[in-house]
């Protein structure tokens, strides 16, 4: 089950940019922000913020298998940039085109 009504993949595209810029920024927060990149903690406070991401993206995908791919490569591309081989822009464009990815793979396959 998925939340997309109406158009399909316009509708997929708008709720899946939604769920990323809210599961990034407001459901993040500064707590979260800091432990991802530092403390003994990092490595659980990455894969935790990169679930929410994955569990946001099932919600409206459907797809289990796309939700973990999403939490995978959520964690692979925030490290990265937590080890400053992406900027921020760079970091964001990579989470946008992940969701192009599964909209492709969700209505052409």
């Amino acid at each position: 089950m998925s939340f997309v009504v109406g158009d399909g993949i316009l509708s997929m595209a708008l709720l899946l940019l939604a769920v990323h810029w809210v599961a990034d920024y407001p459901l993040q927060g500064d707590f979260l922000a800091k432990a991802k990149t530092q403390g003994p903690m990092r490595a659980y406070h990455l894969i935790a913020h990169a679930g929410i991401h994955g569990a946001g993206v099932l919600l409206v995908t459907g797809s289990a298998w796309i939700g973990i791919a999403e939490w995978i490569v959520h964690a692979i591309i925030d490290e990265s940039k937590v080890r400053g081989k992406l900027s921020f822009a760079q970091d964001q464009i990579l989470h946008i085109a992940c969701k192009a990815l599964w909209i492709v793979l969700i209505f052409a396959v």
